[in-house]
């Protein structure tokens, strides 16, 4: 099937113009090609802005069309004003009218809007909650370290020309896991993308400096590289990362960081979808914390499934990660650059064989908390 009966047969879809064979057929499609799924989105999305486009075109069309009728009429005489006179005089003579011409394109604007929201995942802060942890600063300790350094100073009596730098303070905080023994790293988009420095800290305490290489706030996935001397790489991870999608009631696992210390959740997956059936992550039914966000999910083979982002603040337990299989769709437009090419995930698990306490043993040193300033 070539580009153009491709996108053909998605518009049809869009519009609600296939048969119920058909559009069962091409949903099934959807959910086995994570490719023709994310073209729904887009093109769904396209459409609507050209038809926002073309309704705001006729908006335009339509009030000139009516100051014509009424010059015409000689209801007004708009050649002997100029300027910001005749703004202010068609103002105030046809204030009524704006109103309401405005008020009609707010409806549309929420309409559409409306539309924007069931194929594009969003952030209700009243219904969702990010699961990022928010890091408490101690000033008085800040200060006291100043203080120490100041005194320093005083002691050797030399003359620094430079700031004295004061310890970065750390805001925000959630888990990250590693994709390739090189340092890089998934999280999500929501804990790193207005940091200007990022550390990440693994099991044993240890912290690496790391920076941001792939944002993707869509998604809500991150691509970020530990770039510390400190860090030994690893020759490889013992999980893999899932490509399709999971089953319904599947056990499920994670790790992650709701305080300072690694810390495990278990449940299973309750939908295929996410909040209002978002198609870009999935529902998990397990106790989530702020510091979770970014965690991975995994099956009882030990592979990931997904990432954890966010959970329902109506309902409790109820969890929201994005499906795994858009890691690949992040790292592919990465590997655009000639810097990250080579990089290659992990696909099979050599840990499937292992009981549960094994596996976690086994995975929690490629498991690190994550901080941004």
């Amino acid at each position: 099937m070539n580009d153009i009966k491709i996108l053909d047969t998605v518009e049809r879809y869009i519009r609600g113009e296939m048969t119920p064979d058909e559009r069962l057929y091409f949903e099934q499609l959807r959910k086995s090609n994570q490719e023709v799924d994310q073209l729904v989105v887009e093109h769904t999305l396209f459409l609507q802005q050209m038809n926002r486009f073309g309704e705001w075109k006729n908006f335009k069309q339509a009030l000139h069309d009516t100051h014509l009728n009424l010059s015409e009429q000689g209801k007004i005489n708009s050649n002997k004003l100029k300027g910001k006179a005749k703004v202010v005089y068609m103002w105030k003579k046809y204030k009524r009218v704006t109103a309401i011409a405005a008020t009609i394109a707010g409806i549309t604007t929420v309409a559409i809007s409306a539309l924007v929201w069931s194929v594009t995942p969003k952030t209700d802060t009243n219904e969702l909650e990010n699961l990022k942890r928010k890091l408490t600063v101690q000033e008085h300790k800040t200060n006291q370290i100043q203080s120490d350094l100041n005194h320093v100073k005083d002691k050797v009596n030399t003359s620094v020309t430079s700031p004295v730098s004061l310890p970065i303070q750390f805001k925000s905080g959630g888990t990250g896991f590693l994709i390739d023994g090189n340092g890089l790293m998934i999280t999500n988009a929501h804990i790193v993308k207005n940091s200007k420095n990022i550390r990440v800290v693994n099991s044993k305490g240890d912290q690496f400096n790391a920076f941001v290489v792939r944002l993707d706030v869509l998604r809500d996935v991150a691509i970020i590289k530990i770039d510390d001397d400190a860090f030994k790489p690893f020759t490889s991870l013992p999980y893999g990362i899932r490509k399709t999608n999971s089953d319904i009631a599947e056990p499920i696992f994670t790790l992650g960081y709701p305080r300072d210390e690694i810390v495990y959740g278990e449940g299973y997956l309750s939908a295929k979808t996410g909040f209002k059936g978002d198609t870009l992550s999935c529902q998990i039914s397990i106790a989530a914390n702020p510091g979770n966000s970014g965690g991975p999910i995994f099956n009882h083979d030990g592979e990931v499934i997904g990432i954890l982002s966010a959970k329902e603040t109506e309902a409790e337990g109820t969890v929201f990660a994005v499906q795994s299989k858009y890691i690949y769709q992040v790292l592919d437009e990465l590997k655009k650059n000639p810097l990250y090419k080579s990089v290659k995930m992990p696909v099979r698990s050599n840990i499937s064989s292992l009981e549960k306490t094994q596996q976690v043993k086994k995975i929690q040193d490629f498991i690190f908390m994550v901080k941004g300033d």
